[in-house]
């Protein structure tokens, strides 16, 4: 029987949670059912805390108790929404790795199909939101703002694509050997990265427990990523404003020259036109600085090569993941 489970494929299922005691049973209980229709895999459902302030590790410590299949990692300290998840991918010894957040705002149910598609010979499998629960306002600003990554980069941006998805083996060992970031931007990873995928539609569902650990820090830093990780065009934009505002200067000091020269009794400036234009020459070079300094910064957390977490604890990674669903004892 052990030999038969050997050869068995095994899927790992990675869900980063933060604070998520509410939805982590729930969670457990429908990934269980998902799997148990597919008896051909094993699989195991690895979780990796980002140091909850709740009762989230103990109810993890719980599930590991009941089900071996259930690995915990425990993050000494916060290490932030984008440095937690592909740590525990990286940790995965699946044959495929399926990212699933713990909010329960994307279906579990789909990663069936996911599979299926693998199986079929597709190497990335994407969950992509076409519709959500969110506020109309705010789903149309992330369609306005994938378009503009769009345009402003020529690798394919999945537009409505939060990390949710099924990826082969040989993606994520390409991810762990030659993207080697400290602070890793997953969605444009996976774009970069180039192989056939498949999209998978489905609605998001609006958060039925907790809180969303989203805030306007962490959207920008999110947006900001994204742009400076696949694209240099607004660095160059800027340079393309310097040489254009600099022509158009020079156009209208000769302008007014002329004009002084003919009219030199009756025509004057005035401060106001002096004061706007020092104004918004100042604003367009304060945006330019941190348009830079984004950049910098992004260099800068490069070159420290710190660990993508500290962890504190692991549970259950001593024992084989299988397809049964024994106790550990």
């Amino acid at each position: 029987m052990a030999r038969l489970e050997n050869k068995m494929k095994l899927i790992s299922i990675v869900s980063p949670c933060f604070n998520e005691e509410g939805n982590i049973e729930e969670l457990y209980e429908r990934t269980r059912s998902v799997m148990a229709s597919l008896p051909e895999y094993r699989y195991e459902h690895i979780f990796i805390d980002n140091c909850s302030t709740d009762n989230t590790v103990a109810v993890l410590r719980k599930l590991a108790k009941a089900d071996r299949r259930v690995k915990v990692i425990v993050n000494s300290r916060n290490f932030g929404h984008l440095r937690s998840p592909i740590h525990a991918i990286y940790q995965a010894g699946g044959d495929a790795i399926v990212s699933l957040l713990s909010d329960l705002q994307d279906p579990p149910e789909l990663i069936r199909d996911m599979i299926l598609a693998w199986q079929a010979g597709t190497p990335i499998v994407l969950g992509i939101k076409n519709s959500s629960d969110e506020n109309k306002l705010m789903f149309g600003l992330r369609t306005f703002y994938y378009r503009l990554v769009t345009r402003l980069t020529d690798v394919e941006v999945f537009q409505h694509f939060t990390g949710f998805g099924l990826y082969d083996r040989k993606v994520i060992d390409i991810l762990k050997t030659q993207f080697q970031d400290p602070y890793p931007y997953f969605r444009g990873m996976i774009a970069e990265v180039g192989f056939e995928h498949k999209k998978l539609y489905y609605k998001q569902k609006r958060r039925s427990r907790g809180i969303t650990k989203n805030n306007f820090y962490t959207l920008y830093d999110l947006a900001m990523l994204g742009i400076t990780n696949l694209s240099k065009v607004p660095l160059r934009m800027f340079t393309f404003f310097g040489f254009a505002f600099s022509i158009l200067s020079m156009l209208v000091a000769f302008f007014y020259l002329i004009y002084k020269l003919i009219f030199w009794n009756s025509f004057t400036v005035g401060i106001a036109p002096v004061v706007i234009g020092v104004f918004f020459f100042m604003s367009l070079q304060m945006i330019g600085l941190g348009v830079l300094g984004e950049y910098v910064g992004s260099i800068h957390t490069l070159v420290q090569n710190r660990p993508l977490v500290v962890e504190k604890e692991r549970i259950n990674f001593d024992i084989p993941a299988d397809s049964s669903n024994e106790t550990n004892g």
